[in-house]
């Protein structure tokens, strides 16, 4: 599949800004991959599509204020987006995305708000090993929430960069699709019957990082860290079905599903073609063009149907990205409907701007 199938053309205008409030008014497009139909409704009516012995996960994840600058020894200044914790395996070090970084080299010491940080070594792709005395507390007291280059930074649209759920700091990006929920919807829900479930996964550069290579098959994931509690294994093994709340959730269930294991790092990269195991229904966002996103909600729901979906977001002014409106995915995944390729050449499939 060429990375160029993954283009469209997008309005600007619908790329959100802030989040609907409240949150679970904003707009939900449910999409059945069995019989193709796209209907249109409001967040706070997602409980009427889940039933008794459903399983809805949940990333509770929360984003660090991962964003920091520091100074060189000469002055320049430089952007630092902490991705991970290495552990101690790596002497405390994390994983940074560094920008400029082409300045940069091993052994050298930056400067941040009085603190030395290391520069320990080179990761590639402008990522580097960082390390601190307590590089955790410096980015509570200095560092700022790590917004996508689309939203434009104001305290408001940092304050709202957290789902209400999120509990488990080690994020450098929301996993969005929780947006949405409020407290209430999250109640409403529970009242259907379904088992509201956690799962953790830190996201890092393998969910935001653009494809860059021609073809979709040659990108390369970088590793995320995530968590399956016993609890929540053992639920989605009995439940009569699965919903994902997020392609994040999604990547973590069918992670655990391909190595057997509750814990790991995760370098799955799912595409049209991916034989889902563990995920029945998705919910998400509108994802940006030749985003390794975008790819597994055509695996999941099939790519005609999903550029269908898209046309008509457009068309009825959805609004895209991280805080914009959802998409709930119905009957893909594992029950077979999923990776159906458009015989249409993709200029024709796509909406144009």
């Amino acid at each position: 599949m060429l990375t160029s199938d993954l283009d469209y053309g997008l309005p600007e205008d619908l790329i959100a800004q802030s989040p609907a409030e409240p949150r679970d008014a904003s707009r939900l497009m449910v999409v059945d991959a069995e019989s193709g139909s796209i209907s249109h409704h409001v967040f706070r009516d997602l409980p009427d599509f889940l039933a008794s012995g459903d399983a809805l996960i949940l990333n509770e994840t929360k984003v660090l204020p991962a964003r920091l600058f520091a100074r060189r020894p000469g002055g320049g200044r430089v952007e630092l987006l902490f991705l991970r914790d290495l552990g101690d395996a790596f002497g405390g070090a994390w994983e940074t995305l560094v920008r400029p970084s082409k300045r940069l080299r091993a052994g050298l010491t930056l400067s941040a708000e009085g603190e030395k940080i290391e520069v320990v070594e080179s990761l590639g792709d402008g990522r580097w090993s960082i390390r601190g005395r307590n590089l955790p507390g410096l980015m509570q007291r200095a560092g700022r929430m790590p917004l996508p280059p689309y939203i434009r930074p104001t305290e408001s649209a940092e304050s709202a960069y957290q789902t209400v759920y999120a509990r488990n700091p080690g994020s450098a990006a929301a996993p969005t699709a929780g947006f949405h929920f409020t407290p209430e919807t999250l109640t409403a829900a529970e009242r259907t019957g379904a088992g509201i479930l956690r799962v953790t996964l830190h996201v890092g550069t393998g969910t935001f990082t653009p494809v860059r290579t021609k073809r979709l098959e040659d990108h390369r994931m970088h590793a995320e860290h995530y968590f399956v509690p016993e609890e929540t294994a053992r639920a989605v093994d009995e439940a009569s079905r699965v919903v994902a709340v997020g392609t994040t959730v999604a990547r973590t269930l069918e992670s655990r599903a391909e190595s057997g294991e509750r814990e790991g790092e995760s370098t799955l990269f799912i595409y049209p073609g991916f034989r889902w195991r563990a995920v029945d229904a998705l919910l998400t966002n509108l994802h940006l063009p030749r985003s390794t996103l975008l790819a597994m909600v055509m695996s999941f729901a099939g790519e005609e149907l999903v550029r269908e979906a898209y046309r008509v977001a457009i068309r009825e002014r959805y609004r895209f990205y991280s805080f914009g409106d959802a998409m709930l995915l119905l009957d893909g995944g594992r029950t077979g409907h999923s990776g159906l390729h458009d015989p249409r050449p993709p200029e024709e499939a796509w909406p144009r701007q």
